[in-house]
């Protein structure tokens, strides 16, 4: 069962911003996603509803899944230390 990948847009511009070999390791997982969305190792995070998040080494890449829709939206990429609170920020200017 294949999923079909969405980027917000600001995900597609983190993703753009980082060095080449990040971009195509990140670009592997993000590809894996669609045949598996909760691989091994996917952690839902806990203070945000339906998102989850998965690791291309000290990089994250934050996503939700629609499984009625088979669809899953990356809203998020970026370094560990960095990426949650980024992700707070855009749910906040949301609401």
């Amino acid at each position: 069962m294949n999923y079909t990948v969405q980027f917000a847009a600001g995900a597609l511009r983190e993703i753009r911003a980082l060095p080449a070999d990040t971009r195509k390791e990140i670009g592997v997982v993000i590809d894996k996603l669609a045949d598996d969305p909760r691989p091994v190792g996917v952690r839902k995070i806990a203070d945000i509803p339906d998102c989850y998040r998965v690791r291309s080494g000290v990089y994250r890449i934050v996503y939700t899944i629609k499984d009625k829709v088979l669809s899953v939206s990356i809203v998020t990429v970026g370094h560990r230390s960095a990426v949650y609170k980024a992700l707070r920020d855009k749910i906040r200017h949301r609401t």
